[in-house]
């Protein structure tokens, strides 16, 4: 048999194309072969005594037919002239069928004929362009399929049979197989399958090679079908599939010959019981199609036979594909339980149609939803085999049924959306769950098809979309997320591959959302759905299935209808009359509830207490019965058996027990069922009568307490004269009867709990419904539901990778789960999905080991040896770095762990302050640097208890470390090791960043991070803490003062905070402390940073400084050097940017205390100096704060009596900047501001000259003297300020005036000992009064209370005149005042100012002048006025009797 193989040049004329002019060597090549063939076939024939005793038996004897046309045809093989494709196959194939279905040829004859056949098929010398090619592969088909052969032996029949497979293959796949009709592609078909059925009882290798065939075959067939035109397929779309016969006679239109289901397996053909010989297809053919979907009563049109001799298309692949689904059929009703049956019971058939099933939709694909036919057998016949099988025990089974739902899903989704919504939650859903009885090999399998589906991209998403938002679907992917959560808990076992496979589910969803958010270049926000006003729920459609911009919303409104009902639902179960109220506030009912929005909720809802719907429907209130109708009005009963339709109605409440209850909503169901489906019943009486008698017959039948049931025959016999008068057929209620006894009518149906199973009635109803459903919404690789989706699953998926990460103890499962964290992390921030985050991170913190307490020994060493641990904590902060934005109550348990890291030294010593400065330099390098090294360790020594070694390498050296009171062995290698492992984590954390590119974060996360940071820091408590609390509350305000300095820009967001964590440290704080002094430095610095940026702020901010005036005096004392030169440098830095008076208040109250101070008066001085000198800043905001401060140096004794004497140069030189001010105004400002700026200034003078007057009575004479002179500069130096007459008043009643008063009691009252040589003081005093009241006289004389003022300057000199310094009088002063006097007498008589008038007033005058001049020196008035002596004399007596009256009016006045 070695002549089957192919010579080795045919392979070169098969590629040559099809239309190619054969040269003479190819007619050469063909010949020979041709030739070669013959010679082998009669070969074999000259073996047979019959054939070679015939040929040599004489002459007078004619040779064989078959051997006479086999030489016929070697005479001519060689004469042919013309091109191979004119010559008509017949004439060289026909010589070689002829044997082959010759029934005196044997086995060995029949298979080299077969080969020869075969041979010249796969040479590839016919085409659909060779003449009369069409009649040729019909006679090779029907020679080949009703090949008759004797049987010898089994070996040569089997060899015979596959040789026949090999030859119709060969057909099939022929360049000329286009030219085979639909009856011929059906017949080999047939055949072959005949083979495969039969070769069970052969050798084992023909069932593997017909199997084989058989795969072939249907894919070469149905890979035809996407080429096929569709116009092909719209003849055959009106017609249906139906069970029939087709006629034996007319062998043209016999279409298949099958027999299963019989038990029959015997070797023999049939047709041949006795004969010896064998043949493939001599029996009648019945029709190879069965029933499809069973029990829906249709009555369906046969197949439009005229099709059948059409050259092969739609047509035949109808018929194989319903034939295919037919082998599924005949183990729908058969007992699975013993093994009566070996075919029936053998997984290996319905796998063996499954794997054939599956490649022919795998070779189609999307092609089917262009022929109604196909896409019917689909959606129905197919579909429901596939529910059925899918529960099969056999995983090899449920594997296939998977595999082919995955494939209709990836090609025709759109069309079979229910039937994918049932195949899920009556197959999936049941078999992957333990408590449905389920083996663990058909969870596994379950389990690996729905991971399957869910790395389909869009999978669940179409599923969330067309099922979940659906309000008459199941909520498939909240079951199928929920599924894969539950089934990757390990609960009380270890880690199996069940929960792997179930995490791989999840992760694959998860992924699957993370990817589709790159694919949204602007996230739309997610507006709430709201409903305004009611809308029929039921009745909402949508524009355009096809647009996001329409479905999205549509669905998402479609979830918000469904989510709302379930809550109504829920209220319903406990109240119906508040539950329908619930739904009518939410606008789902309208106001006023009409019967059929209340039938409609009773229909679509899921949830509802089935039993409280039953007593709503049979209540006889007229509303009750008006819905009751309305609810049997959504039913569609429309070509439904009478039992079916019973079932669908039945299942959707409780029948109520009541007699008329029942009958009401009977008459409702039977109007409603004899208004869709009347077929032979007369009325709807009829239909009420017979569902009444069904009812009784399931009742009959079901309850175990009726002992005697009901025959058949009593069935019949109570329905007679029903149907109008007349009896029902026989075999119409038989159908029922038995329907009813093998099917009982749940009347207490289920209350959803748990998941349906697929009845015969309900696929009938979903088959009904799929004609109605929305469209089935494809969705692209955008998120457009993921926001709505994540937030379902987020808590579940977190929770069980969680669990699993928890049980794992191999890294590649370690892995799969942190990619499912940062996944869900990346989804929840780009969803802002601040909670789930926030959950994430408290899930993942557990597993970084760092919040638990301490147990071990060397818990550095524990980590780096815990690689779960390690991957944990780099996940954490790689979430931190990256989504930050999102974080809010997250960053608690993140600040935990770096406290954690803290404590144990792997952080660097100054991570945080390193950060603010790293950053201040990078913005502003021209400032920030000597800014940032002024706050060095050597600006700040700390108070407090000192920190242990930390950072990365005083860890290591800890480690390496030997310690001499008790000696530590040098560390191995593997703790070496861990320790390097430790080391590398934590730098890949990149915790500074954190802090860094926290000016990064959005302002609600940044604010949190800060919050966090203060609660973790916990309150700072009086008195003595543990040095672990300091510790953790120092890193912690470092940190805060990072993130504070890193966003100045948002600092108003953070400083409420910021400001009230400080002021607790500062006031609870009575020691010197590390805290304190971090908080009180820290604070400075974010003032002194900010202030050039913040000018809004910068009360604010300065304000916040008055918290170092609250400082305990110990704390104050400790640091008040450090302070002020921090103050020295703010000033100095931002002087410009300081305008308001409270500020300077602030700055000027901290300088002025350290006046005070020893360490620190020389840096407070330095820095008024700076604002002082020159006036150079100087404002009006702050001139008299800072001369008090200047002031207040001056009087200061700490440091050297030169200091004080620059703070009163400073007080007077601030008289300059009055002077500009003053100047300034009169030229650039309007009359009226002028008035007001003068004013200010005039007090502003005021104030300086009484600080001046204050420090004129210090006991250092060098300070108390070069103030008096400097308050004369202020008094004579303000010729360019008007100051206002009554200012000037002022300034002699509080200032001059009190001076001299306080200097002369000074004089009396003190030991020379604290006061050294007054007397000069007294004169320098004397003097200024002097000259300051001739400088003003001008001014002085225009006040109403002159008199009163001069009289003040006389008494003064009076009192000089007579005091007494140690014991005695003054020579000096004796000789000073009196020639004061004199001059000022002068001057005041040159100016007319004192001179004798008649007048009352100018006597008083005169009078008051000489009576107090005569008391000082009796010899000034003839010194100043010698000519009136004389009439001084005449006028003394007058003057002393009214002197005392006098002197009253003056005072008074």
């Amino acid at each position: 048999m070695g002549r089957l193989k192919m010579p080795s040049g045919i392979k070169a004329i098969e590629e040559e194309p099809e239309d190619i002019d054969y040269s003479c060597s190819d007619r050469t090549t063909l010949a020979c072969m041709i030739n070669s063939e013959i010679a082998a076939v009669l070969a074999v024939m000259r073996r047979n005594v019959r054939w070679g005793g015939r040929y040599m038996s004489g002459d007078d004897q004619l040779e064989h037919s078959l051997i006479q046309s086999l030489k016929a045809l070697r005479k001519q093989v060689f004469c042919w002239q013309h091109q191979l494709h004119t010559i008509n196959p017949s004439l060289y194939l026909l010589p070689f069928l002829e044997v082959i279905r010759s029934d005196e040829t044997g086995a060995p004859i029949t298979g080299v004929a077969l080969s020869s056949v075969y041979r010249i098929l796969t040479l590839d010398v016919v085409d659909r362009n060779t003449v009369n090619i069409d009649a040729a592969m019909h006679l090779v088909v029907d020679s080949v399929t009703s090949c008759r052969f004797e049987v010898t032996d089994p070996a040569s029949e089997e060899v015979v049979l596959m040789k026949i497979l090999q030859v119709l293959l060969a057909c099939m796949k022929s360049k000329a197989s286009v030219t085979l009709s639909n009856q011929h592609v059906c017949t080999i078909v047939n055949t072959c399958f005949r083979i495969v059925h039969q070769a069970g009882s052969k050798g084992e290798l023909l069932q593997p090679i017909a199997r084989h065939t058989m795969h072939e075959l249907v894919r070469c067939i149905f890979s035809h079908l996407p080429d096929v035109d569709k116009a092909e397929g719209a003849v055959v779309n009106g017609s249906n599939n139906t069970k029939r016969e087709v006629a034996v006679q007319d062998s043209e239109y016999a279409f298949w010959g099958h027999q299963l289901g019989n038990g029959n397996n015997s070797s023999d053909y049939e047709g041949q019981p006795s004969s010896g010989s064998s043949t493939v297809s001599t029996i009648p053919i019945t029709g190879m199609t069965d029933e499809i979907g069973a029990g829906t009563g249709k009555d369906v049109l046969p197949v439009d036979l005229h099709l059948m001799p059409e050259p092969f298309g739609i047509p035949c692949m109808v018929e194989i594909f319903h034939f295919l689904c037919s082998l599924l059929n005949v183990f729908e009703y058969m007992d699975m339980g013993p093994r009566s049956n070996t075919i029936a019971f053998d997984e290996d058939v319905p796998l063996f149609a499954l794997s054939l099933i599956n490649s022919a939709i795998e070779l189609t694909g999307p092609s089917i939803r262009n022929h109604s036919r196909l896409l019917s057998l689909i959606q129905d016949e197919l579909f429901l085999n596939l529910m059925q099988f899918g529960l099969s025990m056999s995983p090899l089974i449920l594997s296939m049924v998977c595999s082919i739902v995955l494939n209709l899903y990836q090609h025709l989704r759109t069309e079979l959306k229910l039937q994918i919504e049932a195949f899920f939650s009556c197959v999936i859903l049941r078999l992957a769950q333990s408590r449905y009885g389920s083996s663990y090999q058909q969870q596994e399998v379950a389990m690996e098809a729905l991971v399957d589906f869910c790395r389909q991209k869009t999978f669940m998403v179409e599923m969330y979309a067309n099922l979940d938002c659906d309000i008459t679907c199941n909520n498939v992917f909240e079951d199928l997320a929920n599924l894969l959560s539950k089934s990757a808990f390990p609960v009380n076992c270890p880690l199996s591959s069940m929960h792997i496979l179930a995490l791989d589910g999840l992760t694959a969803v998860i992924q699957g959302m993370a990817e589709r958010i790159g694919n949204e270049s602007v996230r739309a926000e997610q507006v709430p759905v709201i409903l305004q006003e009611y809308t029929p729920f039921w009745s909402v459609k949508c524009d355009n299935y096809s647009d996001p911009d329409h479905w999205v919303p549509f669905v998402r409104r479609k979830k918000y209808i469904k989510r709302r009902l379930m809550i109504g639902a829920d209220h319903f179960n406990r109240d119906p009359k508040k539950g329908l109220e619930f739904l009518q506030g939410t606008h789902l009912l309208p106001d006023k509830l009409d019967p059929q929005s209340v039938a409609c909720f009773f229909r679509y809802t899921a949830g509802l207490d089935k039993n409280l719907v039953g007593d709503f429907l049979g209540n006889h209130d007229e509303f009750c019965v008006q819905v009751l109708h309305e609810f049997a009005w959504t039913f569609d009963f429309q070509d439904m058996n009478l039992d079916t339709a019973l079932r669908l109605f039945l299942e959707t409440f409780r029948l109520p027990g009541e007699s008329q209850k029942i009958q009401r909503v009977l008459e409702a169901f039977s109007e409603r069922y004899y208004e869709q489906s009347p077929q032979i019943l007369a009325n709807k009486d009829a239909a009420l009568l017979l569902s009444y008698s069904l009812i009784l017959l399931n009742t009959d039948q079901h309850n175990v307490q009726v002992k005697k049931k009901m025959t058949e025959e009593d069935f019949i016999r109570n329905n007679r004269h029903i149907n109008g008068g007349s009896d029902l057929p026989r075999e119409f209620l038989s159908e029922l009867y038995h329907s009813i006894c093998k099917n009982e009518i749940r009347t207490i149906p289920d209350q959803g709990a748990g998941l349906p199973e697929m009845t015969p009635s309900r696929w009938i109803d979903l088959m009904h419904k799929s004609k109605r459903t929305a469209p089935y919404i494809v969705s692209d690789s955008r998120p457009y539901l993921d926001h709505d989706m994540f937030a379902i699953m987020s808590g579940p998926t977190i929770a069980a990778i969680s669990v699993v990460f928890d049980h794992a103890e191999h890294e590649e499962i370690y892995q799969t789960c942190i990619d499912g964290f940062l996944a869900v992390a990346n989804i929840s921030a780009c969803h802002h999905l601040e909670d789930v985050l926030d959950d994430l991170i408290v899930s993942l913190c557990k597993f970084t080991t760092l919040l638990n307490p301490a147990s071990v020994e060397e818990p550095v060493l524990a980590f780096g040896d815990d690689m779960k641990a390690r991957m944990a904590t780099v996940t954490v902060f790689t979430i931190a770095n990256r989504y930050g934005d999102f974080i809010h109550t997250g960053w608690r348990n993140i600040l935990d762990c770096i406290l954690r890291l803290h404590k144990l030294g792997l952080l660097p010593a100054r991570v945080a302050s390193d950060a603010a400065d790293e950053s201040e330099v990078s913005t502003d390098p021209g400032q920030g640097k000597p800014i940032a090294n002024s706050l060095t360790a050597a600006h700040m020594p700390s108070m407090g208890t000192p920190r242990r070694s930390s950072g990365l390498m005083g860890r290591f050296s800890q480690l390496l470390s030997l310690d001499t009171e008790e000696p530590r062995s040098q560390p191995t290698e593997q703790q070496l090791a861990a320790h390097q492992r430790t080391l590398q984590t934590i730098q890949k954390c990149h915790i500074d960043s954190i802090f860094t590119e926290s000016k990064f974060l959005q302002a609600e996360s940044l604010l949190q991070l800060a919050r966090a940071l203060i609660w973790v820091a916990g309150r700072p408590q009086k008195g003595n803490g543990s040095p672990e609390d300091e510790d953790t509350a120092v890193f912690c305000l470092e940190l805060l003062i990072a993130i504070t300095l890193n966003n100045r820009d948002r600092i108003v967001l953070l400083w409420q905070g910021v400001y009230e964590h400080i002021a607790n440290i500062v006031q609870s704080t009575v020691m010197p402390c590390a805290l304190v002094e971090k908080a009180v430095f820290g604070l400075l610095r974010i003032c002194q940073r900010l202030l050039p940026y913040k000018e809004n702020l910068a009360d604010e901010l300065l304000r916040s400084m008055q918290l170092v005036l609250k400082l305990d005096a110990r704390v104050a004392d400790a640091y008040c050097e450090q302070i002020t030169q921090e103050v020295s440098r703010l000033v100095k830095a931002n002087a410009s940017h300081i305008r308001s008076q409270m500020g300077w208040r602030t700055i000027t109250s901290l300088l002025s205390i350290t006046a005070r101070h020893p360490e620190a008066s020389e840096a407070g001085f330095d820095a008024l100096l700076f604002i002082m000198t020159d006036g150079a800043h100087l404002l009006p905001a702050n001139y008299i704060l800072c001369v008090d401060a200047s002031r207040q140096f001056a009087e200061s004794r700490v440091g050297q009596a030169e200091r004080s004497v620059r703070a009163l140069d400073l007080m007077t030189g601030s008289l300059d900047c009055l002077l500009r001010w003053a100047v300034g105004a009169r030229e650039t400002m309007v009359e009226d501001d002028v008035a007001k700026l003068s004013q200010d200034i005039g007090e502003m003078w005021l104030k300086l000259v009484q600080g001046l007057r204050k420090v004129c009575l210090d006991q250092r004479e060098e300070v108390r003297n070069h103030a008096v002179l400097s308050l004369q500069r202020c008094l004579t130096g303000v010729d360019g300020i008007k100051i206002p007459q009554n200012v000037w008043l002022q300034c002699f009643d509080l200032v001059i005036f009190t001076m001299l008063d306080d200097l002369l009691e000074i004089s009396i009252g003190q030991s020379q000992k604290d006061y050294r040589n007054m007397e000069s003081t007294l004169m320098l005093a004397m003097k200024l009064l002097a000259k300051v009241f001739l400088q003003l006289l001008d001014d002085l004389l225009q006040l109403t209370t002159f008199c009163k003022l001069w009289l003040g300057v006389l008494t003064r000199m009076e009192k000089y005149m007579k005091v007494k310094v140690r014991g005695k009088k003054g020579e000096k002063l004796q000789e000073l005042v009196p020639e004061l006097l004199k001059n000022i007498l002068l001057v005041m008589k040159t100016r007319a100012v004192l001179i004798q008038r008649s007048a009352l007033g100018g006597d008083s005058l005169w009078e008051l002048t000489w009576l107090h001049v005569n008391n000082i020196s009796p010899s000034l008035q003839s010194d100043v006025f010698p000519n009136q002596e004389s009439q001084q004399a005449d006028m003394s007596d007058e003057a002393v009797s009214s002197h005392s009256k006098d002197e009253g009016q003056i005072s008074g006045s």
